[in-house]
């Protein structure tokens, strides 16, 4: 079965990034709520690929890939819960031309050209009032 191509990125979306930047291999705070159960499912559904500004910087792939590890165990439904799901995780080093892309900077282009003001007052959702 062929499934399509989900794109995520990680800081602001699977990473909470309260803290902010502190270097690619430094990943210092938890999931944005419901972010590993989304996982979960979605692998179910797609092909989920990780890709960040992390991704070719040295040792950032390792250390997305390690908080993941860690988080998916912390945040498991039970016990006897199969934890394998993570390895159907693809980690790119080029942004994937993926059916779907999840990131918390970017807009969705519908046709109109935003407004250069709009652009300028943009925030991500963690950052907003």
């Amino acid at each position: 079965m062929h499934k399509p191509l989900l794109c995520l990125d990680f800081d602001g979306v699977l990473n909470s990034y309260e803290t902010g930047w502190k270097g690619a291999a430094v990943i210092t705070d938890p999931p944005v709520p419901g972010a590993i159960a989304f996982l979960r499912e979605a692998v179910n559904h797609f092909r989920v690929a990780i890709f960040s500004s992390r991704s070719h910087q040295p040792g950032g792939l390792q250390a997305m890939r390690e908080w993941l590890g860690f988080w998916q165990v912390q945040e498991r439904l039970s016990d006897h819960e199969d934890l394998s799901w993570v390895g159907l995780i693809e980690w790119p080093l080029e942004k994937p031309a993926a059916m779907v892309t999840i990131d918390d900077r970017a807009l969705t282009f519908e046709g109109t050209w935003p407004s250069i003001d709009a652009l300028l007052a943009f925030k991500p959702w963690n950052k907003r009032a």
